[in-house]
């Protein structure tokens, strides 16, 4: 039997990067932009985190860190090179118009390899005897829970055991959700996903809203890099240690159909998936089931891909310009 009570904390942590990388490639692709540059976006995001950290905590000179300082600088690294990314695949794909699959392909590699080349060039810094390093003095701000989440048992450990940033993702893809179905804002944006051509003949400056939600969706994807390394793996960053969570998040985007109000349950689902294995009892054919357990997210991604096909109901559908680039001179 599955310890429930270790489980779903360990599933929670795991989803909070699927949820901040889904969250934002949804506002992208409502807007008719496909970044499939996700995954190395969200590893620019973790990396300049860890850059600010870095020389933030080299500074101090083992003295006290300030709380403030130890979560903005980190958060504002994170932010604009998460940022940059963004304005990069919106320059290339709505000002150049090059294609957004291969222009989000090579956005990925780009971002591994800036990743590793500067996570490499800190620990030779650092001068550490592993290939890591640790910033145990900024995570512990990014990973503190509420103070009384302890003594609430087993509610307090699943619900209240986490830090700023895992609540922070739930308000964003509520407010997300809100912002799409009740605002102005969310009907233009669906406008420019649907029909660009439609939407600026209506005075709709699409251009505008392709370079905000992608910048937009980029920056919180960011967050999910940093969640990661500051939060889930204790400040400890490895080049390469992300896996393939970057195109579980983008999966996600599939399996919510759009909706990052449903992000946030199956965020916690995927990553629930994505670590069963570990709580699966051991035997011998264990290390040989071990990989199919790992497909389990993409299997459920299918299945949902497939049912939601055969329904053929449009609003279960993706934005009708998604991928394509808008040339206003054959409006």
């Amino acid at each position: 039997m599955i310890d429930l009570a270790a489980f779903i904390p360990r599933a929670i942590q795991q989803g909070i990067p699927l949820m901040y990388g889904s969250c934002g490639e949804t506002i992208t692709e409502k807007s008719g932009n496909l970044n499939l540059g996700i995954p190395g976006v969200m590893y620019v995001g973790g990396i300049c985190g860890v850059i600010g950290a870095f020389f933030y905590e080299q500074s101090q000179a083992g003295a006290d860190l300030n709380p403030f300082l130890a979560v903005i600088i980190p958060l504002t690294c994170s932010l604009l090179g998460s940022l940059f990314m963004g304005l990069l695949y919106s320059f290339l794909t709505v000002n150049l118009r090059s294609n957004q699959n291969v222009t989000g392909l090579a956005m990925t590699t780009f971002g591994i390899g800036f990743g590793n080349f500067f996570g490499g060039s800190l620990i030779k810094l650092s001068g550490a005897d592993v290939p890591s390093i640790a910033l145990s003095g900024t995570s512990y701000y990014f990973s503190r829970s509420l103070p009384f989440a302890r003594s609430l048992g087993w509610f307090g450990k699943i619900f209240l055991s986490y830090g700023f940033l895992a609540y922070a993702a739930i308000i964003i893809s509520l407010y997300t959700a809100f912002v799409f179905k009740h605002t102005r804002t969310g009907l233009h944006l669906r406008a420019v996903g649907e029909s660009p051509a439609t939407a600026d003949a209506a005075g709709i400056n699409v251009t505008k809203y392709k370079y905000l939600s992608t910048c937009l969706g980029c920056m919180i994807a960011g967050l999910g890099g940093l969640y990661y390394v500051m939060d889930y793996a204790c400040g400890v960053w490895s080049n390469d240690a992300f896996g393939d969570r970057g195109w579980l998040a983008i999966a996600l985007v599939i399996f919510t159909i759009w909706k990052p109000d449903l992000g946030i349950f199956s965020s916690v689902l995927f990553g629930g998936l994505y670590i069963l294995y570990l709580y699966l009892p051991t035997g011998m054919n264990h290390m040989e089931l071990k990989e199919l357990y790992k497909m389990l997210p993409y299997i459920v991604t299918l299945i949902v891909l497939i049912i939601t096909s055969m329904r053929n109901k449009r609003e279960n559908q993706p934005p009708k310009s998604l991928g394509t680039n808008y040339f206003r001179e054959e409006r």
